[in-house]
């Protein structure tokens, strides 16, 4: 953190204090201060005090485009109000996974001409819709004065820099306990069958002899430690997530968990701004969820993982690449989480609904959806166009609402969640039960906050396939249709875009006839994989296309090249190698700029790798040479031209690589030249990752 000490308004310290009076004035359980250093577009979370301490991590970086009250109060430089549960669930589903169930405020921390940051507070469920005067002035006042503290230190030189590590600031006792009560709270405490003391950070941080025995673990184990991690037989994450649930909200929790097959515990968590107490009480029967001993077992706290249990999907989501993968990822995982019978996911496309993933109905049914208006008065229109979503509870009321609706395999419970970003509609997911469902305002929220994560995964989809299918358009428009047929020659060429990423590659190929009796043959590779590198690869293939065409021997054609490239100064280079096949006097003449050397199979498929005079890459040096090598061609040998795409893996040599491709073609002894590509192609695919462009290009004297 940036030294402050020349600031003539506050210390960090000073910051400190005043964000800690910013919480207890608002009433707030706790808050987030973020920073935004100049030129950057994140905000970086830099101070953190009270109860959101065990879900801040997540936001330990937010970019500004996010979906996120703090990002959003940055760009549009007002105070951000999230009240309920549901406007939490719809406009913000990433912080709902977090923080469901709670009132949010963001505000920005501006000069009149930069913003330098953002405060984040959070109150409980319970707290009012609206915010009250005194929280705006709160906020306001805190804003006003860390700007100008901000701006002051900037100015000294000295600027507030976040740290590597959010600062996490103890919590402050309203009053120290005297040595006569601090002796008669622990003997309160001893007191008590079991008494156990956990931090903010869920840390064991007291526990009385009496517990001891109860948990079955020595203090020296358990001190420092958490819960759910010393203690086995508490079973997975379910306690975590009731810790944070409830020190984030406040509000006490009781659940039962069986040590051993006779013992039952009873834990009653009771939190604060500092920590939690928990209550340990053995149990004399197994819980159940009668009226005699309402103690629900630590299984059964479901509603302690608020949307916590959703993560899996989210991760799933996060992975999705194509649309295709979206639909079946929410099909596999939140059918069987929310009990759905059906499902059916649609986007908007040019004011119609296109269906792009189904379960649970039949394809005949789906066709009469599929192409619908956005302007027709059914129930999916209804939810996408007004951004609001629809449960039906039963077959009557979705009749009332609907009365030419289609009941499908008897359905008798609804949901219709629009997909929205930002207001921008994006398509409809539809649920459908078999019985009906009354859908509680938890799991109507739990379902609007997943239409949110399953809307942003399926903008990702949609634009990764429309920028991947202009990438392979544009790319195939740069190579060539179809090698041209030359007497005395077979050829065939392969062109494979990398596995993952949706950039377009630089890699080409062309085989160029130059007259009756004689072709050249060319590959090369553009670095990167991006549009300027799509650009630089058509000029350069259109310049060696025409020189070649006219007769131009490959150390001049590639001294041409180089000039061309060095005219352009793309800020790229490319290797490049030319063979001119004289076909009439059976010679060839090669050159190369930087390029994969050749691979050369004789007749009698003897195969070696061919040594040519280097040349540097194109666009290196505009006066750059390239010495040529002549090689015999009789009938029936054949050369291999490819890109580094074939032969590059991690942790393997090169070298290695090429020499196991020779032999490769050596082995493949059919003169065919396509069925050999094909050989050639499933060989790299078997020895390389696949995250690089393959092209390739063979001719075979005949």
């Amino acid at each position: 953190m940036g030294s402050a000490a020349s600031s003539p308004a506050w210390d960090w310290d000073g910051l400190a204090a005043s964000f800690r009076c910013l919480v207890r004035d608002a009433g707030a359980s706790g808050g987030m201060l973020f920073l935004l250093p100049q030129r950057e577009e994140v905000l970086h979370l830099s101070m953190v005090y009270g109860s959101v301490r065990p879900v801040a991590a997540p936001w330990a970086r937010i970019r500004l485009e996010e979906a996120i009250p703090a990002a959003e109060a940055v760009r549009e430089r007002r105070l951000i109000w999230v009240g309920t549960p549901e406007d939490m669930a719809l406009h913000y589903p990433r912080l709902a996974l977090e923080v469901s169930d709670h009132a949010v405020a963001a505000a920005p921390i501006t000069t009149s001409d930069a913003v330098l940051g953002a405060v984040c507070l959070l109150w409980p469920s319970w707290h009012p819709q609206g915010m009250s005067r005194q929280e705006i002035e709160a906020i306001d006042t805190f804003c006003d004065q860390a700007g100008l503290s901000l701006q002051r230190a900037a100015q000294s030189g000295h600027p507030w820099l976040p740290g590597a590590r959010p600062v996490v600031l103890e919590t402050v006792r309203s009053r120290t306990p005297d040595r006569a009560e601090a002796l008669a709270a622990h003997d309160f405490a001893i007191r008590l069958p079991g008494a156990v003391s956990l931090d903010l950070d869920g840390r064991i941080v007291f526990v009385s002899e009496a517990s001891l025995d109860l948990l079955g673990a020595p203090a020296a184990d358990l001190l420092g430690a958490h819960p759910w991690e010393c203690l086995p037989w508490l079973g997975d994450s379910t306690f975590e997530d009731l810790f944070r649930a409830t020190v984030v909200s406040h509000r006490p929790a009781r659940f039962a968990a069986r040590r051993s097959p006779d013992l039952w515990l009873s834990f009653e968590l009771y939190p604060d701004a500092s920590g939690v107490s928990i209550h340990v009480v053995p149990l004399p029967d197994a819980p159940s969820a009668g009226p005699e001993q309402p103690v629900p077992t630590l299984a059964q706290r479901t509603e302690a993982r608020p949307l916590y249990h959703l993560m899996h999907l989210a991760a799933s989501l996060a992975e999705a690449v194509r649309v295709e993968d979206v639909a079946d990822t929410v099909a596999d995982q939140l059918m069987p989480g929310f009990g759905a019978t059906g499902l059916a996911m649609m986007t908007a496309d040019e004011g119609r609904l296109r269906v792009i993933g189904h379960r649970g109905y039949s394809r005949a049914f789906m066709d009469r959806f599929d192409g619908q208006s956005l302007g027709s008065a059914t129930p999916a229109v209804r939810a996408l166009t007004s951004h609001t979503p629809l449960f039906f509870t039963s077959f009557a009321q979705f009749r009332h609402a609907y009365p030419d609706a289609v009941r499908y395999s008897g359905r008798n419970a609804w949901a219709f969640l629009p997909l929205v970003i930002r207001s921008r509609p994006i398509g409809i997911l539809a649920l459908s039960y078999n019985q009906a469902r009354c859908f509680p305002p938890a799991e109507r929220n739990l379902l609007v906050s997943t239409a949110g994560l399953i809307a942003q995964a399926l903008d990702r989809a949609c634009l990764y396939e429309a920028k991947d299918n202009l990438a392979r358009t544009l790319q195939t428009a740069l190579l060539p249709k179809e090698l041209p047929a030359i007497d005395g020659l077979q050829a065939a060429a392969r062109y494979l875009p990398a596995i993952h990423g949706m950039d377009i590659g630089g890699d080409f190929y062309d085989l160029i006839r130059c007259s009756t009796t004689s072709a050249a043959a060319v590959i090369g590779d553009v670095e990167g994989h991006n549009v300027q590198a799509a650009a630089l690869m058509g000029q350069l293939r259109t310049a060696i296309h025409t020189h070649a065409a006219a007769g131009t021997h490959p150390d001049e054609l590639l001294a041409h090249a180089n000039r061309v490239v060095c005219d352009f100064n793309p800020g790229l280079f490319a290797s490049c190698l030319c063979i001119h096949l004289d076909l009439a006097n059976r010679r060839a003449r090669l050159a190369t700029a930087g390029h994969l050397p050749p691979l050369l199979r004789h007749p009698d498929s003897r195969t070696e790798v061919l040594s040519v005079p280097p040349g540097p890459l194109l666009g290196i040096s505009a006066d750059a040479d390239y010495p040529a090598v002549e090689i015999e061609l009789p009938p029936r040998t054949t050369l291999a031209l490819y890109t580094d795409g074939l032969v590059e893996a991690p942790g393997v040599d090169i070298d290695h690589a090429i020499t196991a491709l020779a032999d490769q073609l050596a082995r493949t002894r059919d003169e065919d030249m396509e069925a050999t590509a094909d050989a050639l192609l499933a060989h790299a695919r078997h020895n390389v990752p696949g995250t690089d462009d393959m092209a390739m290009l063979l001719v075979h004297s005949t």
